[in-house]
């Protein structure tokens, strides 16, 4: 559990953020708080509101963020939450917003968090340990169909109703390493990754409630930032980054009528510039010190 050396894509969020033209910032996803130090230290009158559902990760960030202790502002608390906790600090908005969605590393390295097969733990996989749905309440209490539907949704397993049957039959499962073996049991290693990999996924996508938060916390953001103010967000797997992009695109245009419609009926505007159509990604030196980021994908926008 001791922080990491530096947090994926640091210098690109950095530079993409700008703190030295930034005196409020919030970091929706405080993680160990390597992002908000960088941010910080950018800006001796900067201040930060970091927010995380893992109380684990807020012990940690607190006490990485201690030399800033008076400028950082840590709440346990949803990303969803950001505008009524920047209103308790008497932020109407704000510079600059980082979310960097998905599972971090130390969550993946602690066995008992559930989220990764690379050791065994509990079926658990939750933000926020007092949660209470669990991947074991899954696993154990969906029907064949329900997980199928988990599995091929958010994991794109083409042989979701194959692994779902055989979690019927053999449950209860409570351990990660039960599922993984049951996985490979089932789908065999036909890529380079792990047949659980995609499966651990879509669970938990599922108990975190992931994509429908990322949908809801992109207008938010958008909101809350000042004029000119930019969002950065990381994201880590094709669903994600989809809807970034998807919204992004759509917030970035004047209309959104069809292509062959004459006239303009819908009064959309754009409310913000895409920064980078592509999305930034790790470079070779980055991915010789940190392999987890090759799957990282960076979208910047600014504020109309």
């Amino acid at each position: 559990m001791d922080a990491p050396h530096l947090p994926v894509l640091y210098n690109e969020i950095i530079t993409a953020l700008r703190p030295e033209v930034c005196l409020r910032l919030v970091d929706g996803t405080l993680g160990a708080g390597g992002h908000a130090f960088g941010l910080l230290q950018g800006n001796p009158k900067a201040q930060l509101l970091g927010l995380d559902r893992d109380p684990a990760a807020l012990q940690l960030a607190a006490a990485r963020l201690r030399p800033f202790e008076g400028r950082a502002h840590l709440r346990h608390a949803s990303y969803l939450e950001m505008q009524t906790q920047a209103l308790a600090l008497g932020w109407q908005q704000v510079d600059a917003v980082l979310l960097d969605l998905g599972v971090s590393s130390m969550q993946i390295d602690t066995p008992q968090r559930g989220f990764s097969f690379l050791e065994d733990g509990p079926l658990d996989m939750r933000f926020d340990p007092s949660a209470a749905l669990s991947a074991a309440d899954l696993v154990n209490g969906l029907n064949e169909a329900e997980l199928a539907d988990i599995f091929f949704r958010y994991g794109e397993e083409r042989h979701a109703r194959r692994l779902a049957r055989a979690i019927v039959q053999r449950r209860p499962l409570s351990s990660t390493r039960q599922l993984a073996d049951l996985a490979l049991e089932v789908l065999g290693r036909r890529e380079r990754h792990h047949p659980a990999t995609r499966i651990f996924q879509a669970l938990r996508i599922v108990v975190n409630g992931e994509l429908d938060a990322v949908e809801q916390v992109l207008p938010l953001a958008i909101d809350l930032l000042r004029p000119g103010g930019r969002l950065a967000v990381i994201s880590f797997h094709s669903l994600e980054d989809r809807l970034v992009k998807t919204y992004f695109r759509q917030e970035s245009r004047d209309c959104l009528c069809p292509p062959r419609q004459p006239v303009c009926t819908c009064g959309h505007r754009a409310r913000l510039r895409e920064l980078n159509r592509k999305p930034i990604e790790a470079n070779p030196e980055e991915l010789e010190q940190n392999p987890r980021a090759r799957s990282a994908r960076l979208r910047v926008i600014e504020k109309l």
